[in-house]
Protein backbone atom coordinates (compact mmCIF):
# COMPACT_ATOMS: atom_id res chain seq x y z
CA UNK A 1 0.00 0.00 0.00
CA UNK A 2 1.35 3.49 -1.04
CA UNK A 3 2.11 6.01 2.04
CA UNK A 4 -0.47 8.65 2.55
CA UNK A 5 1.39 12.06 1.39
CA UNK A 6 0.87 15.26 3.79
CA UNK A 7 -0.41 17.90 2.30
CA UNK A 8 3.04 19.84 2.11
CA UNK A 9 4.68 16.79 0.70
CA UNK A 10 1.80 16.73 -2.45
CA UNK A 11 2.30 20.44 -2.58
CA UNK A 12 -0.91 21.67 -1.37
CA UNK A 13 -0.26 24.64 1.27
CA UNK A 14 -1.63 24.45 4.40
CA UNK A 15 -3.80 26.03 7.03
CA UNK A 16 0.05 28.34 7.98
CA UNK A 17 0.32 28.76 4.75
CA UNK A 18 -2.76 30.00 3.35
CA UNK A 19 -2.43 34.16 4.12
CA UNK A 20 -5.86 35.46 4.69
CA UNK A 21 -7.41 38.84 3.81
CA UNK A 22 -7.32 40.94 7.13
CA UNK A 23 -8.34 43.80 5.68
CA UNK A 24 -11.24 42.85 4.03
CA UNK A 25 -13.92 44.75 1.46
CA UNK A 26 -14.55 47.47 4.48
CA UNK A 27 -10.50 48.33 5.47
CA UNK A 28 -8.84 51.77 5.08
CA UNK A 29 -5.71 52.06 3.93
CA UNK A 30 -3.46 55.02 4.71
CA UNK A 31 -2.07 55.58 1.45
CA UNK A 32 -5.58 55.63 -0.14
CA UNK A 33 -6.47 58.00 2.51
CA UNK A 34 -3.93 60.15 2.17
CA UNK A 35 -5.06 60.09 -1.46
CA UNK A 36 -8.52 61.50 -0.42
CA UNK A 37 -7.85 63.63 1.79
CA UNK A 38 -5.57 65.34 -0.64
CA UNK A 39 -7.68 65.49 -2.99
CA UNK A 40 -10.27 66.82 -1.08
CA UNK A 41 -8.14 69.72 -0.04
CA UNK A 42 -6.82 70.82 -3.53
CA UNK A 43 -10.57 71.00 -4.67
CA UNK A 44 -10.86 73.02 -1.47
CA UNK A 45 -7.77 75.20 -2.80
CA UNK A 46 -9.49 75.51 -6.41
CA UNK A 47 -12.85 76.41 -4.87
CA UNK A 48 -11.09 79.41 -3.11
CA UNK A 49 -9.35 80.49 -5.93
CA UNK A 50 -12.48 80.65 -7.98
CA UNK A 51 -14.35 82.36 -5.53
CA UNK A 52 -11.53 84.75 -5.24
CA UNK A 53 -11.90 85.49 -9.04
CA UNK A 54 -15.78 85.77 -8.91
CA UNK A 55 -15.49 88.00 -6.10
CA UNK A 56 -13.13 90.43 -7.46
CA UNK A 57 -14.88 90.50 -11.50
CA UNK A 58 -18.96 90.15 -10.37
CA UNK A 59 -19.09 93.16 -7.93
CA UNK A 60 -17.53 95.44 -10.74
CA UNK A 61 -21.17 95.11 -12.40
CA UNK A 62 -23.10 96.72 -9.50
CA UNK A 63 -24.38 100.18 -10.69
CA UNK A 64 -22.50 103.04 -8.74
CA UNK A 65 -19.00 105.01 -8.59
CA UNK A 66 -17.22 103.61 -5.84
CA UNK A 67 -14.86 106.69 -5.51
CA UNK A 68 -17.80 108.65 -4.89
CA UNK A 69 -18.85 106.63 -2.05
CA UNK A 70 -15.56 107.69 -0.21
CA UNK A 71 -16.48 111.07 -0.46
CA UNK A 72 -19.40 110.39 1.61
CA UNK A 73 -21.64 112.58 -0.15
CA UNK A 74 -19.63 115.38 -0.41
CA UNK A 75 -18.97 117.58 -3.56
CA UNK A 76 -15.66 117.56 -5.03
CA UNK A 77 -13.61 118.54 -7.86
CA UNK A 78 -12.87 115.95 -10.73
CA UNK A 79 -8.85 116.46 -9.89
CA UNK A 80 -9.82 115.33 -6.02
CA UNK A 81 -11.86 112.03 -7.47
CA UNK A 82 -8.47 111.55 -9.63
CA UNK A 83 -6.50 111.74 -6.79
CA UNK A 84 -8.53 108.88 -4.78
CA UNK A 85 -8.65 106.75 -7.94
CA UNK A 86 -4.86 106.79 -7.89
CA UNK A 87 -4.69 106.07 -4.35
CA UNK A 88 -7.12 103.32 -4.54
CA UNK A 89 -5.56 101.58 -7.38
CA UNK A 90 -8.52 102.17 -9.54
CA UNK A 91 -7.22 104.03 -12.43
CA UNK A 92 -4.64 101.20 -13.09
CA UNK A 93 -5.73 98.41 -15.83
CA UNK A 94 -8.50 95.88 -14.81
CA UNK A 95 -5.99 92.63 -14.95
CA UNK A 96 -3.06 95.01 -12.63
CA UNK A 97 -5.76 95.28 -9.95
CA UNK A 98 -6.94 91.52 -9.99
CA UNK A 99 -3.14 90.69 -9.53
CA UNK A 100 -2.55 93.44 -7.33
CA UNK A 101 -5.73 91.75 -4.86
CA UNK A 102 -5.13 88.46 -5.18
CA UNK A 103 -1.72 88.94 -3.64
CA UNK A 104 -2.74 91.46 -0.93
CA UNK A 105 -5.72 88.46 -0.25
CA UNK A 106 -2.97 85.96 0.06
CA UNK A 107 -1.19 87.83 2.83
CA UNK A 108 -4.75 88.99 4.85
CA UNK A 109 -4.50 92.38 3.56
CA UNK A 110 -8.41 92.82 2.10
CA UNK A 111 -7.68 96.65 1.55
CA UNK A 112 -9.43 99.51 2.88
CA UNK A 113 -12.86 99.96 3.46
CA UNK A 114 -14.05 103.15 0.73
CA UNK A 115 -17.19 103.71 3.47
CA UNK A 116 -15.37 103.98 6.92
CA UNK A 117 -11.74 104.67 5.83
CA UNK A 118 -10.37 101.81 7.63
CA UNK A 119 -9.03 97.89 7.09
CA UNK A 120 -11.55 95.46 5.81
CA UNK A 121 -10.10 93.05 8.13
CA UNK A 122 -10.44 95.39 11.12
CA UNK A 123 -14.12 95.67 10.25
CA UNK A 124 -14.93 92.21 9.81
CA UNK A 125 -12.87 91.76 13.08
CA UNK A 126 -15.52 94.33 14.77
CA UNK A 127 -18.71 92.25 13.59
CA UNK A 128 -17.84 88.83 13.37
CA UNK A 129 -18.28 88.08 17.71
CA UNK A 130 -22.43 89.43 17.02
CA UNK A 131 -22.84 87.03 13.66
CA UNK A 132 -21.19 84.21 15.85
CA UNK A 133 -23.22 84.85 18.55
CA UNK A 134 -26.21 84.86 16.55
CA UNK A 135 -26.12 81.95 14.17
CA UNK A 136 -24.05 79.85 16.82
CA UNK A 137 -27.28 80.03 19.35
CA UNK A 138 -29.75 79.39 16.41
CA UNK A 139 -26.98 76.55 14.39
CA UNK A 140 -27.54 74.51 18.11
CA UNK A 141 -31.93 75.01 18.65
CA UNK A 142 -32.21 73.73 15.18
CA UNK A 143 -29.66 70.94 14.78
CA UNK A 144 -30.88 69.63 18.43
CA UNK A 145 -34.96 70.74 17.84
CA UNK A 146 -34.59 69.03 14.07
CA UNK A 147 -32.51 65.88 15.49
CA UNK A 148 -34.89 65.11 17.80
CA UNK A 149 -38.26 65.49 15.99
CA UNK A 150 -36.62 64.10 12.97
CA UNK A 151 -36.06 60.56 15.26
CA UNK A 152 -39.22 60.77 16.96
CA UNK A 153 -40.97 60.99 13.13
CA UNK A 154 -39.42 58.21 11.99
CA UNK A 155 -39.96 56.01 14.86
CA UNK A 156 -43.54 56.52 14.65
CA UNK A 157 -43.99 57.12 10.97
CA UNK A 158 -47.04 57.29 9.39
CA UNK A 159 -48.73 58.35 12.61
CA UNK A 160 -50.84 62.23 13.49
CA UNK A 161 -47.06 63.50 14.79
CA UNK A 162 -45.02 62.48 11.99
CA UNK A 163 -47.41 63.92 9.66
CA UNK A 164 -47.90 67.44 11.49
CA UNK A 165 -44.31 67.44 11.98
CA UNK A 166 -43.50 67.09 8.21
CA UNK A 167 -46.20 68.67 7.71
CA UNK A 168 -45.14 72.04 8.96
CA UNK A 169 -41.18 71.68 8.73
CA UNK A 170 -41.73 71.95 5.12
CA UNK A 171 -43.94 74.85 5.07
CA UNK A 172 -41.25 76.71 7.45
CA UNK A 173 -38.43 75.24 5.03
CA UNK A 174 -40.32 76.61 1.85
CA UNK A 175 -40.73 80.59 3.82
CA UNK A 176 -38.36 83.21 2.53
CA UNK A 177 -35.96 84.36 6.32
CA UNK A 178 -37.12 88.06 5.26
CA UNK A 179 -40.34 87.56 5.17
CA UNK A 180 -41.21 85.42 8.57
CA UNK A 181 -39.04 87.91 9.91
CA UNK A 182 -40.87 90.79 8.74
CA UNK A 183 -44.16 88.72 9.29
CA UNK A 184 -42.49 87.71 13.45
CA UNK A 185 -41.51 91.44 13.86
CA UNK A 186 -45.48 92.68 12.96
CA UNK A 187 -47.01 89.60 15.80
CA UNK A 188 -44.63 90.26 18.39
CA UNK A 189 -42.86 93.65 18.12
CA UNK A 190 -45.08 96.45 16.36
CA UNK A 191 -48.93 97.21 17.56
CA UNK A 192 -50.53 95.00 15.27
CA UNK A 193 -50.31 91.63 16.65
CA UNK A 194 -52.13 90.25 19.91
CA UNK A 195 -48.87 91.16 22.25
CA UNK A 196 -47.56 94.08 20.85
CA UNK A 197 -43.86 95.34 22.13
CA UNK A 198 -43.14 91.75 23.80
CA UNK A 199 -39.50 91.99 21.88
CA UNK A 200 -37.60 94.88 20.46
CA UNK A 201 -38.07 95.58 16.69
CA UNK A 202 -34.03 95.50 16.12
CA UNK A 203 -30.76 96.48 16.77
CA UNK A 204 -28.50 93.97 19.57
CA UNK A 205 -28.82 96.29 23.11
CA UNK A 206 -30.98 98.96 24.34
CA UNK A 207 -27.51 100.81 25.47
CA UNK A 208 -28.14 101.55 28.94
CA UNK A 209 -27.60 98.07 31.11
CA UNK A 210 -24.36 96.64 31.83
CA UNK A 211 -23.13 93.84 34.15
CA UNK A 212 -25.95 90.42 33.81
CA UNK A 213 -28.46 93.07 33.02
CA UNK A 214 -26.99 93.25 29.59
CA UNK A 215 -26.91 89.48 28.87
CA UNK A 216 -30.56 89.86 29.59
CA UNK A 217 -30.90 92.52 27.30
CA UNK A 218 -28.91 91.23 24.73
CA UNK A 219 -31.17 87.54 24.93
CA UNK A 220 -34.21 89.79 24.71
CA UNK A 221 -33.11 91.40 21.56
CA UNK A 222 -32.05 87.72 19.87
CA UNK A 223 -35.46 85.91 20.05
CA UNK A 224 -36.50 87.11 17.19
CA UNK A 225 -33.63 86.85 14.64
CA UNK A 226 -32.79 83.70 16.81
CA UNK A 227 -36.57 82.29 16.01
CA UNK A 228 -36.17 82.51 12.59
CA UNK A 229 -33.45 81.04 11.96
CA UNK A 230 -34.36 78.26 13.56
CA UNK A 231 -38.14 78.14 12.16
CA UNK A 232 -36.71 78.04 8.90
CA UNK A 233 -33.76 75.96 9.06
CA UNK A 234 -34.65 73.40 11.52
CA UNK A 235 -36.71 71.54 8.75
CA UNK A 236 -34.30 70.37 6.45
CA UNK A 237 -32.31 68.43 9.65
CA UNK A 238 -35.17 66.86 10.72
CA UNK A 239 -36.29 65.50 7.30
CA UNK A 240 -32.75 64.27 6.43
CA UNK A 241 -33.26 62.66 10.19
CA UNK A 242 -35.97 61.02 9.48
CA UNK A 243 -34.83 59.87 6.65
CA UNK A 244 -31.86 58.04 7.75
CA UNK A 245 -33.97 56.30 10.62
CA UNK A 246 -36.33 54.90 8.05
CA UNK A 247 -33.82 53.40 6.17
CA UNK A 248 -32.77 51.81 9.46
CA UNK A 249 -35.67 50.47 10.54
CA UNK A 250 -36.22 47.23 8.74
CA UNK A 251 -32.22 46.14 9.19
CA UNK A 252 -32.09 42.83 11.31
CA UNK A 253 -29.61 44.17 14.03
CA UNK A 254 -32.52 46.09 15.49
CA UNK A 255 -34.99 42.91 15.14
CA UNK A 256 -32.08 40.82 17.18
CA UNK A 257 -32.39 43.97 19.52
CA UNK A 258 -35.78 43.82 19.71
CA UNK A 259 -36.00 40.10 20.22
CA UNK A 260 -33.54 39.86 23.14
CA UNK A 261 -35.98 41.89 25.44
CA UNK A 262 -34.79 45.58 24.92
CA UNK A 263 -37.22 48.54 25.29
CA UNK A 264 -37.91 50.12 22.26
CA UNK A 265 -36.29 53.71 23.01
CA UNK A 266 -33.48 51.76 23.97
CA UNK A 267 -33.55 50.03 20.31
CA UNK A 268 -33.99 53.43 19.38
CA UNK A 269 -31.29 55.25 21.62
CA UNK A 270 -28.84 52.88 20.88
CA UNK A 271 -29.03 50.96 17.86
CA UNK A 272 -30.98 52.73 15.34
CA UNK A 273 -30.15 56.33 15.81
CA UNK A 274 -26.05 56.23 16.18
CA UNK A 275 -26.13 54.03 12.62
CA UNK A 276 -29.00 56.86 11.29
CA UNK A 277 -26.67 59.51 12.13
CA UNK A 278 -23.76 59.63 9.36
CA UNK A 279 -26.04 61.86 6.71
CA UNK A 280 -27.16 63.96 9.63
CA UNK A 281 -23.29 64.55 10.92
CA UNK A 282 -22.14 65.68 7.41
CA UNK A 283 -25.50 68.23 7.22
CA UNK A 284 -24.51 69.28 10.17
CA UNK A 285 -20.81 70.66 9.05
CA UNK A 286 -22.38 71.54 5.32
CA UNK A 287 -25.41 73.49 7.74
CA UNK A 288 -22.68 75.48 10.11
CA UNK A 289 -20.75 77.14 6.91
CA UNK A 290 -24.60 77.74 4.74
CA UNK A 291 -26.13 79.57 8.12
CA UNK A 292 -23.10 82.30 8.53
CA UNK A 293 -23.21 82.37 5.06
CA UNK A 294 -26.85 82.88 4.66
CA UNK A 295 -27.73 85.49 7.79
CA UNK A 296 -27.54 88.66 5.69
CA UNK A 297 -31.36 88.80 5.39
CA UNK A 298 -32.05 87.94 8.88
CA UNK A 299 -29.18 90.69 10.22
CA UNK A 300 -30.55 92.99 7.98
CA UNK A 301 -34.15 92.70 8.87
CA UNK A 302 -33.87 92.94 12.43
CA UNK A 303 -30.69 95.44 12.04
CA UNK A 304 -28.71 93.09 13.74
CA UNK A 305 -24.91 94.45 14.03
CA UNK A 306 -23.11 91.52 12.33
CA UNK A 307 -21.27 90.89 9.02
CA UNK A 308 -24.92 90.24 7.20
CA UNK A 309 -25.97 93.72 8.00
CA UNK A 310 -22.24 95.39 7.07
CA UNK A 311 -22.49 93.46 3.82
CA UNK A 312 -25.76 95.22 2.96
CA UNK A 313 -24.02 98.96 4.15
CA UNK A 314 -21.23 97.88 1.96
CA UNK A 315 -23.38 96.55 -1.46
CA UNK A 316 -25.76 99.68 -1.38
CA UNK A 317 -22.52 101.90 -1.90
CA UNK A 318 -20.59 99.80 -3.55
CA UNK A 319 -17.96 99.57 -1.23
CA UNK A 320 -15.63 96.91 -3.44
CA UNK A 321 -12.82 96.23 -1.10
CA UNK A 322 -15.55 95.68 1.77
CA UNK A 323 -18.33 93.47 -0.36
CA UNK A 324 -15.13 91.38 -1.69
CA UNK A 325 -13.84 90.41 1.32
CA UNK A 326 -17.43 89.77 3.22
CA UNK A 327 -17.77 87.66 0.20
CA UNK A 328 -14.28 86.02 0.69
CA UNK A 329 -15.28 84.99 3.87
CA UNK A 330 -18.94 83.79 3.50
CA UNK A 331 -18.19 81.29 0.46
CA UNK A 332 -15.17 80.33 2.02
CA UNK A 333 -16.95 79.30 5.26
CA UNK A 334 -19.04 76.93 3.38
CA UNK A 335 -16.06 75.82 1.31
CA UNK A 336 -14.47 75.08 4.62
CA UNK A 337 -17.20 72.64 6.30
CA UNK A 338 -17.89 70.94 3.60
CA UNK A 339 -14.24 69.77 3.19
CA UNK A 340 -14.65 68.81 7.13
CA UNK A 341 -17.63 67.19 6.29
CA UNK A 342 -15.51 65.39 3.79
CA UNK A 343 -12.53 64.05 5.96
CA UNK A 344 -15.03 63.35 8.82
CA UNK A 345 -16.99 61.33 6.94
CA UNK A 346 -14.47 58.55 6.74
CA UNK A 347 -14.94 58.33 10.70
CA UNK A 348 -17.77 57.02 10.39
CA UNK A 349 -17.39 54.96 6.99
CA UNK A 350 -14.56 53.20 6.56
CA UNK A 351 -15.36 52.41 3.13
CA UNK A 352 -15.13 55.88 2.27
CA UNK A 353 -10.98 56.92 1.67
CA UNK A 354 -10.05 53.33 1.28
Amino acid sequence: MAAELTPAEAGVPGPAAVTPDIGGPRARTWPGYARYVAGKLGGAVVSLFAVLVTGFFLFRLIPGDPVKAMTGGRRVSAEQLATYRKEFGLDLPMWQQFTQYCGKALTGDLGTSYQFHAPVTDKIAEALPNTVLLTGTAFVLYTALGMYLGTRSAWRHGGLGDRLNTGLALTLYSLPSFWLGLLLTIVLSVGMGPVPGLFPTGGMESGDTSGFAYVLDVAHHMVLPVLTLVAVEYGQTLLVTRSALLDEMGSDYLTTARAKGLRDDLVRRRHAVPNALLPTVTLVFVNLGRTVAGVILVETVFSWPGLGSLFYQALSVPDLPLVQGLFLLFASAVIVMNTLADLVYPLFDPRVGR
